[in-house]
């Protein structure tokens, strides 16, 4: 049991042990975690905060629309290669010197295991990710151009994010290990931006946390304020040398907090003494 709990979180990145647990049940089971959450609750950071506390190299793959599981093994640069011969530099005879290996090539050919990161695996085709896991099942491919096949010593530690843009295949779901991050509460989120702001007047964050959960409770907001968005905030408040008492009746600089025009209407809406 004692070899089970390795991940605690870091200094600057705070964990509770629901998060723990999923992150070292993942590592155990060499299995990849899928995390889920509205944006701002640190899904993205949690990948560098389990690298650094492992002491691990972190690879960041940044999934977009037309992302395949393809691109992240390798790439052979035909257009480098033409030009090259056409122009008469590199060695053109050599096709390894235009294959490219991507975020998940280069964390199987790794001489030792890395973290890889599948940021918002979700915007990608819904093939995407079982092909992904087909290639993390096998721990290798092949390179047709050079006959060669990538074989890993080390199964990277794999995480992967989502924002729940499109719903993720069955059987996929069946080969990850879960864990859904709920936004903080605020006494968690006190403690969150004393990491990131630990000389703040004590008033003035806890005022401010007050007009921000207010914000957050506004009924039909499409974007609701993050974590990020907060920390950025009370920094705004801190250097604008504001009365901390104004924060009990409006929400001053509320373009840091949202970010939509339609959110802006709602929350005048609610209350006329929300301003910029």
């Amino acid at each position: 049991m004692s070899d089970f709990r390795r991940f605690t979180g870091t200094k600057s990145y705070l964990t509770d042990p629901g998060l723990e647990a999923a992150v070292n049940c993942s590592l155990t089971l060499e299995r990849p975690l899928l995390v889920k959450g509205e944006p701002g609750t640190g899904k993205t950071q949690l990948a560098t905060a389990i690298a650094e506390e492992l002491s691990m190299d972190l690879i960041h793959w940044s999934v977009k629309s037309t992302t395949r599981a393809q691109d992240g093994l390798y790439i052979y640069d035909t257009v480098q290669r033409l030009y090259d011969a056409r122009f008469g530099e590199g060695d053109v005879k050599d096709i390894r010197h235009y294959i490219k290996y991507g975020p998940l090539g280069r964390a199987f050919a790794a001489d030792k295991r890395v973290v890889l990161l599948i940021d918002e695996i979700d915007k990608a085709d819904i093939e995407f990710p079982n092909d992904l896991l087909d290639e993390l099942d096998r721990m290798r491919f092949h390179i047709m151009e050079t006959d060669e096949t990538v074989a890993a010593v080390n199964r990277p530690v794999v995480i992967m994010t989502s924002n729940n843009e499109k719903e993720l295949p069955d059987a996929f779901l069946r080969r990850c290990v879960f864990h859904f991050i709920d936004f903080p509460e605020q006494q968690r989120m006190k403690q969150i931006v004393r990491v990131h702001h630990p000389h703040l007047d004590d008033k003035l964050v806890d005022q401010a946390l007050r007009a921000f959960y207010r914000l957050r409770g506004v009924d039909r907001l499409r974007k609701r304020p993050s974590t990020s968005e907060l920390i950025d905030w009370l920094l705004v408040l801190h250097r604008s040398g504001l009365e901390v008492e104004r924060l009990e009746k409006e929400v001053p600089f509320l373009g840091v907090l949202i970010k939509k025009e339609q959110d802006q209407n709602t929350v005048d809406e609610k209350s006329g003494r929300w301003k910029n």
